[in-house]
């Protein structure tokens, strides 16, 4: 399978934001949504290790927050590619203010349950949002555009993951983690606002007449059967999972106890913990451009690039896991994070190039669906291990480890596509 823009000139970054104003529009919303988003996870980490004080709990957390896109992954996709992807951007953001609203109301332990359900409800609704948002893209620029599109939309996630969660965390450690969850309410109003200016004719991807949920399921088998058919687009769409099982959510719930009884800074650890995720961000953003000045947007590039960007990850944990010191462990989630973000941005490209409009929005939506699920069984086993394993470095190790093997699976996968 080849892309067809591969041999045509082409687009800047900034005469992609300045041209095409609809994506631009897009883009401002993620920027807004995103900062008050890990506002919200910094805000919610520290309120409930804060309450509860157990591995286990907080490992709870990050399950809920992985199983809850994974839950609403068959919809998700059938509505993304059945009904108007503004309008749906829209409502979940429209849904989110009221949501996020509700964490004001956790104030003691006994509303922990109250957290986890919002928590749950909100990323629901935030794994249409998130699942959409992706779908929507080839809708608004050209063909050649999207590897710029994508590059800038995974730029501005690192970089609201470094300042979100900076900011979020030095908000949390000072004013306390209430003023975080306003913040985060507000930015959704924002969002929809930027949202409802894109001028988006609708195209449904699905046009058949049957609205039922039984034509639903069989839209959504119908997306699963396109991946079978297709294992490079299969193999593509584990990218994802595989960092989310191995060399993502682990790590989520490590770097809370290292923030709280290693290296504290602030209220509960707030400040550290902010600070480990700020420098998750720069080196997701800096991974795929440093990577880009070789590969370009050429198609086997980019498979190359995702092969050894899972060994500079796995190199990152290990470098966390020397608890030498605390600027030590933020150059190994610098490291980590580097090769973790080619994998995400250039699996992402390769999805936007290749896959067909009328599956889009269910490829991606299977896509998040695996990487929701892996996540919440890394985050699981991850949560539990945290309160018997006697050290962290052991942990971080032996979780990452197990990644070598789908990195030789993926390299044997291109060495064999490779022309002779």
């Amino acid at each position: 399978m080849t892309d067809p823009s591969e041999d045509e000139p082409s687009i800047g970054y900034w005469a992609l934001i300045r041209d095409y104003r609809d994506w631009r529009y897009l883009w401002f919303g993620q920027i807004v949504s995103m900062l008050g988003d890990w506002f919200n996870l910094i805000a919610s980490a520290s309120l409930l290790a804060q309450l509860t004080g157990s591995g286990i709990a907080l490992g709870s957390l990050f399950v809920v927050r992985m199983l809850a896109p994974f839950l609403v992954s068959p919809v998700a996709g059938v509505l993304i590619d059945r009904y108007n992807r503004r309008n749906i951007l829209i409502w979940c953001d429209f849904l989110r203010v009221f949501i996020v609203a509700g964490f004001l109301l956790v104030r003691t332990s006994g509303d922990v349950w109250l957290l986890y359900t919002l928590t749950a409800l909100q990323l629901a609704i935030g794994g249409v949002f998130f699942t959409a948002r992706r779908s929507i893209t080839p809708d608004l620029v050209p063909h050649r555009a999207l590897g710029v599109a994508n590059a800038i939309g995974s730029a501005t996630f690192s970089v609201m993951l470094a300042l979100g969660a900076a900011v979020g965390g030095l908000a949390s450690g000072i004013w306390g983690v209430y003023n975080a969850f306003a913040i985060d309410t507000l930015t959704f109003v924002v969002s929809a606002a930027l949202i409802l200016r894109i001028r988006y004719v609708f195209q449904p991807a699905i046009t058949e007449s049957d609205q039922s949920i039984r034509a639903a399921l069989r839209q959504y088998v119908q997306g699963f059967r396109y991946l079978k058919k297709t294992p490079d687009i299969l193999a593509i769409s584990l990218h994802k999972p595989v960092l989310s099982l191995f060399l993502s959510m682990s790590l989520e719930i490590v770097q809370v106890r290292i923030a709280q009884n290693i290296f504290p800074i602030g209220q509960g650890g707030s400040i550290s913990l902010g600070l480990m995720y700020a420098i998750s961000g720069v080196g997701s953003g800096f991974g795929p451009i440093v990577a880009r000045m070789f590969t370009g947007d050429r198609i086997p590039s980019m498979r190359v690039a995702i092969f050894w960007g899972y060994f500079i990850s796995i190199a990152g944990f290990w470098i966390i896991s020397l608890l030498y010191s605390f600027p030590v462990v933020l150059l190994g989630g610098f490291v980590r994070s580097f090769g973790s973000g080619i994998v995400w941005v250039y699996s992402t490209t390769l999805l936007l190039k290749l896959v067909p409009n009328e599956v889009r929005g269910r490829t991606f939506s299977s896509e998040h669906a695996a990487f929701s699920l892996f996540g919440a069984i890394a985050s699981a086993s991850a949560g539990l291990l945290v309160d018997i394993l006697p050290g962290l470095p052991d942990l971080l190790r032996w979780t990452s480890l197990p990644a070598i093997i789908p990195a030789l699976m993926w390299g044997y996968w291109i060495w064999r596509r490779s022309p002779k």
